[in-house]
């Protein structure tokens, strides 16, 4: 597990963030969607399911970005995301606010 620095708890309309190794997870909501979107390097991947928190996870090119693929587990949808960060999935600093994404 890699060391991360977090702020605080994102409330509806604010950002959470957490760092690590150069990856930034950044975690929000929207008025339809949860976002975790990582950067690296000037590559970003983004994780969103609705606001609900029931639907499949779909992983984008970003928070706007194209639709790649949908999961069920946050575990596959955090493995695919990493790649297209171009880091391992260990390594993605999950915000505390977004550890409960998945079904």
């Amino acid at each position: 597990m890699t060391d991360t620095t977090e702020s605080e708890h994102a409330e509806p309309g604010e950002t959470a963030t957490a760092e690590a190794e150069g990856v930034t997870g950044r975690y929000e909501e929207t008025d339809a969607e949860r976002l975790l979107t990582f950067s690296a390097d000037g590559r970003e991947a983004t994780v969103a399911q609705n606001r609900e928190g029931y639907a499949m996870l779909k992983v984008r090119t970003g928070p706007d970005g194209d639709e790649l693929e949908r999961y069920y587990g946050f575990d596959m949808a955090l493995d695919h995301a990493a790649e297209l960060v171009g880091v391992a999935a260990r390594d993605l600093p999950v915000p505390e606010a977004a550890a409960d994404m998945g079904m």
